[in-house]
């Protein structure tokens, strides 16, 4: 699934794309992709300009100059691709913006979704969302604030939307690799300097994450030559030998999420 890395890539490369563009058409194939009927949607997208695409957690925002916004979670198996009716991926796609010429594909939104919600219902939807760790004001000092009360585990606690926003199964093992802690540790038992470490961890990781494209490897163009040049420390790496000290990474199951770490090096 498409975490803070991969959507702030896609973020990027869409406003390089079609922002200020208009949207000369739309084809929807799947309405329950939606959130209204088809009619309304294409009425209330088509001839609108998108004035920015912007990311909130594992959410992009289309925000067009209508003032209502396309709300789009890619959730699992979901991904897009920017091309024409020559270049465009062999898979079904639910929805397709079309920017002239050049179309937007919506691919494997079986689960995920593109709704149509105006300034008042977004903000419904981002209520229960924990801060942005890339957020200017997201400093170690309002970090260590937040996890004063915690208790839980730092595999289970990180990938809380209502914690931190945008952290999923991938990178909480990463940023927890990168801390050298081992993700079933309990947050109250941590000390300040490995809370640091783990802070310090979780912006290198997606800095890294970010500047690197991601881990998945579609790519968005064909021209494409960053998404999905990430290349995961531990996470999906089970048997393979650690990076860092040569151990084994293993996977166990953490409150039913599959979790990858090395039991040598993080303690």
């Amino acid at each position: 699934m498409p975490e803070l890395p991969e959507m702030e890539n896609y973020k990027n490369l869409l406003n390089q794309k079609i922002n200020g563009k208009i949207i000369s058409n739309v084809t929807v194939t799947r309405e329950k992709t939606i959130n209204t009927n088809v009619e309304l949607f294409r009425q209330s997208v088509i001839n609108k300009r998108v004035t920015k695409v912007s990311r909130r957690a594992k959410h992009l925002i289309f925000e067009l100059d209508s003032g209502m916004n396309l709300l789009l979670h890619l959730m699992l198996g979901g991904w897009m691709y920017y091309g024409d009716e020559h270049d465009q991926p062999d898979r079904t796609k639910q929805v397709t913006l079309s920017f002239g010429t050049n179309q937007l594909f919506f691919i494997g939104l079986r689960l995920g979704y593109l709704h149509l919600l105006n300034e008042q219902q977004l903000q419904e939807e981002f209520k229960e969302l924990g801060p942005e760790p890339l957020d200017p004001i997201f400093t170690y000092e309002s970090f260590l604030d937040l996890v004063q009360k915690r208790k839980g585990m730092l595999k289970t606690t990180l990938v809380n939307q209502s914690f931190i926003a945008g952290i999923g199964n991938c990178y909480s093992d990463e940023i927890c690799f990168q801390a050298q802690l081992n993700p079933k540790n309990k947050f109250n038992d941590l000390s300040e300097q490995q809370i640091k470490a783990l802070y310090d961890a979780m912006m290198t990781i997606f800095h890294s994450g970010i500047q690197q494209g991601g881990y998945m490897d579609s790519p968005f163009t064909k021209e494409d030559q960053l998404t999905g040049k990430y290349q995961t420390l531990v996470y999906d790496r089970e048997g393979q030998p650690c990076p860092r000290c040569n151990g084994t990474i293993i996977l166990e199951q953490v409150s039913s999420r599959k979790t990858f770490f090395c039991p040598k090096c993080q303690r």
